[in-house]
Parts: structure tokens; sequence; C-alpha cells
């Protein structure tokens, strides 16, 4: 069974900033996280050091600066969050999720045809 990868709203914005870059410092996590979140630069470094503790990110050092990378890809996380979403929120039920999201959220008609074909690629992939 695959690890479970349930990462919090900073933890996530962070993900998404090393996933974008590859790597970066503490430094460069901050400055592109500080407009829309205003944090400090000490509560990155926390929280870098926390997440590498979970084994989602990892760091090299160069001089006294540590360069952090992640370590799980942004599909993992997905996987692993949904998954969790659906076992704990709608006990095990992927329908019971789907049928959520469409009665919940409003839904443009190029949507629904775009549902549509996965379903359909999904079916012939399978072989339905």
């Amino acid at each position: 069974m695959e690890v479970s990868h349930h990462l919090g709203d900073l933890q996530l914005a962070i993900m998404r900033v090393l996933w974008a870059c590859g790597e970066a410092t503490v430094a460069d996590v901050h400055e592109a996280l500080e407009p829309e979140r205003g944090l400090a630069l000490t509560t990155i470094a926390t929280m870098l050091v926390k997440m590498e503790k979970k084994g989602v990110v990892d760091h090299r050092s160069e001089g006294r600066r540590f360069i952090y990378r992640p370590m799980v890809s942004e599909g993992q996380v997905r996987r692993s969050m949904v998954a969790d979403l659906t076992t704990q929120l709608f006990r095990g039920d992927a329908v019971a999720l789907v049928n959520h999201l469409l009665a919940e959220h409003d839904m443009e008609a190029g949507e629904l045809a775009q549902l549509r074909e996965l379903i359909a690629t999904h079916e012939r992939e399978e072989g339905r």
C-alpha cells in the first residue's frame, strides 16, 4: 500500500513552489509565497524542516544555504489525498465522491463533455 502524503494548505503551497522550480532555498520559497501569504521567512524554514521529517522534501547544503527538493510527485500527493478524502468522507465510495462533485459544483456543458470523454477513454482502456 502506498504511503499517505496528506499535506496541509501551507505545505501544499510550498510543494507547488518546489514542483515548479525543481529545487529552491528557503528564501526562494518565501519570495514566491510572500505576496499571497505574508509569512515570515522563519515560518517557511520551520515548515520545510517538518516536511523533511515527513519525507516529502529533502535538502542539500550549499555553504550555509539549504536547497530543498521534492521527494514526492504532485501525482503521488494528489492520489494519496484524494484516497484519504474518499475513504474518510465517502467511506471509500468513489461514485459518491463524483456524485458530490457533480451536485455541488456548477458544471458547464464543455466540462460535462470532457467528463464524458474521460469516462469513455477509461472504459476503452479497461476493455469494458
